[in-house]
């Protein structure tokens, strides 16, 4: 992995720009009772866009990782236990775990008592960018800080190979190469089969120029709520986008179905890894819920960097 230099304004971008993607594209997520309920609990008293599960565990992420410098598993598990409200959005297994965290039960029997092998969704992946942020120019370490974070609630290795897989995604951004050159680098650190057929596809996509529409995204590439069935679409959308306005990524994700909310957190991870914050409209940011936090909490981690001193 190449050392290179990036800016504040890309940590920040990172940060807000996925609670944007987040937040924005909630309403779009599930069949009609679930986009009814988030058109009614989707804004603050305020009337600013509230964000999800996937905002609010990368932000109790960031927070361990600036107390501690490090992922400390059973802190980090009852951090993440201590934020949970069913009002975020979590996923059933999320809930599940958590709960049975909160209530005192040991995270590594938790994360296998729904699935015995350990939930494959994009739980883990979700949170990630904040992990390449921090481990941006250090590999070995992010690797291994990639599983510590997942495990406690994704135990699966497909769970754990797609966060890897996005936290590749977020620092190939951050050091702008292209998308093609990037692609065939998270390829190359790929070793599962089944990611590497996903990400054979996302590679002739992006070698076209053309993104294809949200019916032939979903049949290619998926847009569920498992690892497989979303990191690699998201990391498309995120790379083929990142020359466009947020917005019309969002609108995209918009069109997509499934996971909306987690795929546009992520997608929109990588364009303001890649952008930074001062290509996202002030108007915009000031929409999104604790803005001003998400923006403390990326200059915490730019300061952090070893490279900032």
């Amino acid at each position: 992995m190449t050392s290179f230099q990036v800016s504040l304004k890309k940590f920040q971008g990172c940060l807000v720009a996925s609670a944007m993607g987040d937040a924005l594209c909630a309403s779009r997520e599930g069949g009609y009772l679930e986009r009814l309920l988030w058109r009614i609990i989707g804004k603050t008293s305020n009337g600013l866009h509230r964000y999800t599960d996937d905002t609010q565990m990368s932000i109790d992420l960031a927070r361990h990782l600036l107390r501690y410098g490090s992922v400390q598993q059973d802190e980090l598990a009852r951090e993440f236990a201590a934020s949970y409200r069913w009002s975020r959005g979590y996923g059933p297994g999320a809930a599940m775990i958590l709960k049975k965290i909160r209530d005192g039960v040991d995270w590594r029997i938790a994360c296998r008592a729904r699935y015995p092998t350990g939930s494959f969704g994009n739980g883990a992946a979700m949170r990630i960018p904040v992990l390449a942020l921090f481990y941006q120019d250090r590999p070995h370490e992010l690797k291994d800080a990639v599983e510590l974070s997942s495990v406690i609630t994704h135990a699966h290795p497909a769970a754990i190979m797609g966060a890897m897989l996005m936290a590749l995604a977020v620092i190939q951004a951050l050091s702008d190469v292209t998308p093609v050159e990037a692609i065939s680098f998270i390829m190359a650190e790929c070793n599962q089969e089944v990611f590497l057929r996903r990400m054979i596809v996302v590679q002739e996509y992006l070698s076209t120029g053309i993104i294809p529409d949200s019916g032939s995204l979903r049949r290619s590439l998926g847009t569920g709520i498992s690892a497989i069935d979303s990191c690699p679409a998201s990391i498309l959308i995120g790379m083929f986008y990142r020359n466009h306005p947020l917005d019309h990524l969002i609108s995209y994700v918009k069109t997509c179905k499934g996971d909306t909310d987690t795929i546009g957190a992520m997608a929109a991870s990588i364009w303001g890894a890649y952008n930074g914050i001062h290509q996202i409209p002030t108007k915009d940011i000031a929409s999104i819920e604790n803005h001003a936090e998400l923006m403390d909490i990326a200059s915490s981690l730019y300061a952090k960097h070893p490279k900032q001193g």
